[in-house]
């Protein structure tokens, strides 16, 4: 039986850091605050937009100018992310030969879902996502494998016949924590030595690497 096969979004199939760190930088000038550059900007990225802005921010800031910058930044990256997002050289090619070959294939990001449902959709429309699954009010994000125990309920497959693919520790994690495989990628934002201190057996440097390690 093949494996289902569960994406991670940002750093795994799409480098969203420039549109990111565009969006954040607007938001933050908007409330006096400094940006950072994009390099800075992608140590803050994977874990929810919450925590994007309370790592881009001074600590001890206001829960109102949280809330406020949090609208703000919402907002203006729907407006403005198809400027700053593009497919990885190789993901489109993959997917297409994954969906060929019969896989089931699913998302599963930190992104907010409208932002994860609206991305893949323009990004990879001819792509059949099982499911698409993004960052949801009561739902506990990644490393929580409830997302990801989820969508192997949605798709049928016992969790020990799925595989996690991600760029991130936190997808690592994930796998581990929902009984499932893992594989990570290294074009990400999280480097090849944080993802093997993280304990990663499996790892690619490019997407044409990815079939033979589900046959």
């Amino acid at each position: 039986m093949k494996p289902c096969l569960i994406f991670d979004l940002d750093g795994t199939l799409v480098d969203s850091l420039p549109g990111i760190a565009a969006s954040l930088n607007r938001t933050l000038t908007a409330h006096g605050l400094p940006g950072h550059s994009d390099a800075r900007v992608r140590s803050f990225i994977g874990d929810g937009i919450r925590n994007l802005i309370l790592r881009a921010i001074p600590k001890g800031a206001e829960p109102a100018t949280v809330e406020s910058l949090l609208g703000l930044y919402r907002k203006d990256y729907a407006l403005s992310w198809k400027s700053g997002s593009t497919i990885y050289p190789g993901v489109a090619n993959l997917l297409d030969e994954l969906q060929k070959s019969g896989f089931e294939m699913a998302v599963l990001s930190n992104k907010v879902h409208d932002f994860t449902v609206e991305m893949v959709r323009e990004m990879f429309p001819a792509i059949r996502f099982a499911a698409v699954l993004g960052q949801r009010d009561g739902i506990p994000h990644k490393p929580n494998p409830a997302g990801a125990l989820q969508l192997a309920d949605m798709l049928g497959a016992a969790p020990e016949n799925c595989v996690v693919i991600g760029d991130s520790t936190m997808d690592l994690e994930t796998a581990a924590n929902a009984g499932m495989r893992a594989i990570a990628v290294t074009w990400g934002y999280h480097d090849r030595e944080r993802l093997l201190a993280a304990g990663a057996s499996r790892l690619i440097d490019h997407p044409s690497a990815l079939p033979a390690l589900l046959e």
